[in-house]
C-alpha cells in the first residue's frame, strides 16, 4: 500500500528521480522557462516554489538549505561560447551577464562563470520579493513529443508575459491553418483580404493650448452664422419689393395701351358709315344729271 507517499513515481528510481529533479530546476533557474512534457512539469513545479520562498529569507541559513537540494553549478557560460548563435543569447527573465566575466582554460573548460546558488539568492529570490506563491506557471503548446506522442509543455516564471514565451509555442492551429490557406489561395492569383478591423479609432487628446485657442473660435461662429442669416433673409425681401411694385405698374401701362386702341375702334366704325353715305349721293346726284 502506497500510504503516506506522496508525488509520482514517473517510472524512475528514487535516485534518478531525485537527479531528474535538481537539473530540470537548475534549468529552470538558469534559462527562466523549460520545455518538458506535463507529468515532469508537476513534479518539479512544487520542487522550485520551495527554493524561492527559501531564496526570498535572504539568510545563511536559507542558503545552506537550498545548497543542499541543488548541486552548485556554474551557469551561463553559453553567453561566451562562440559556437552559440547571437539570437540565442537573450533572456526575457534575467540580465545575463558579460562576456568577460565568463573565461575558459586552454582545454575548453569553464573557469569562471557565474554560480547556481549565488544566482538564486541574489536575482530569482528578490524578484518574486512582492509575491507570495505561485512564482511559476505551466502552459500547454498543444504539441506531441515524438515517438510515444506525451504531451509537451512550457514551465516558466511569471511575470514575463510579454513575447511569443506567452503563448507556449508562439502560433496556434487555427492561425497554421489560416496561413496555409492564404498561401495557397496566393499561388492561385486570388487575392485574400483580412477580416475588416474597427474603423473607429479614439480621438486623439487635445492639449490645454489648442482647447483655449478653439473656445473663442467656437463663440464667435455661432454670432457670425446669426448675422449670416440675417443678410440672408434681408436679401429676398428687397428683391421681392422692386417686383411687386413693377407689376402694378406694368398692368397699368398695358391697361392704357388698350384704352386708346378700344376708342379708336368704334371711331373706324362710324367712318365707315358715313364714307357709304357720301357714296350713295354721289349716285344720286349722277342720276339726277342724266335725268
Amino acid at each position: 500500500m502506497r500510504n503516506r507517499i506522496q508525488g509520482k513515481q514517473l517510472n524512475r528510481t528514487s535516485s534518478h528521480r531525485a537527479a531528474m529533479l535538481r537539473n530540470m530546476a537548475a534549468g529552470l533557474f538558469e534559462h527562466g522557462s523549460i520545455e518538458t512534457t506535463m507529468p515532469k512539469a508537476k513534479a518539479v513545479q512544487p520542487f522550485v516554489e520551495k527554493i524561492i520562498t527559501l531564496a526570498k529569507q535572504g539568510t545563511f541559513n536559507a542558503r545552506r538549505q537550498i545548497e543542499s537540494r541543488l548541486n552548485d553549478r556554474k551557469i551561463h557560460s553559453w553567453v561566451a561560447d562562440p559556437n552559440v548563435p547571437d539570437s540565442r543569447k537573450e533572456n526575457p527573465y534575467f540580465d545575463l551577464p558579460d562576456e568577460g566575466d565568463i573565461s575558459f582554460n586552454r582545454y575548453g573548460e569553464v573557469k569562471k562563470a557565474p554560480r547556481l546558488v549565488q544566482h538564486i539568492m541574489s536575482v530569482v529570490g528578490p524578484r518574486f520579493s512582492d509575491r507570495d506563491g505561485g512564482y511559476t506557471r505551466i502552459i500547454r503548446t498543444g504539441r506531441h513529443r515524438f515517438g510515444d506522442g506525451a504531451d509537451l509543455v512550457v514551465l516558466q516564471f511569471v511575470g514575463a508575459e510579454e513575447g511569443s514565451e506567452a503563448g507556449g509555442n508562439g502560433t496556434s492551429g487555427r492561425r497554421r491553418q489560416a496561413d496555409r490557406r492564404q498561401a495557397f489561395a496566393a499561388s492561385l492569383g486570388v487575392e485574400v483580404t483580412p477580416e475588416a478591423e474597427e474603423s473607429a479609432a479614439p480621438a486623439e487628446e487635445e492639449t490645454p493650448e489648442e482647447a483655449v485657442a478653439e473656445a473663442p473660435a467656437a463663440d464667435e461662429a455661432p454670432v457670425e452664422e446669426a448675422a449670416s442669416e440675417e443678410t440672408a433673409a434681408e436679401e429676398p425681401a428687397a428683391e421681392e419689393t422692386p417686383v411687386e411694385e413693377e407689376a402694378p405698374a406694368a398692368e397699368e401701362a398695358s391697361a392704357e395701351e388698350e384704352a386708346p386702341a378700344a376708342e379708336e375702334a368704334p371711331a373706324a366704325d362710324d367712318e365707315a358709315p358715313a364714307q357709304e353715305e357720301a357714296s350713295a349721293s354721289e349716285d344720286e346726284g349722277d342720276e339726277d344729271s342724266k335725268g
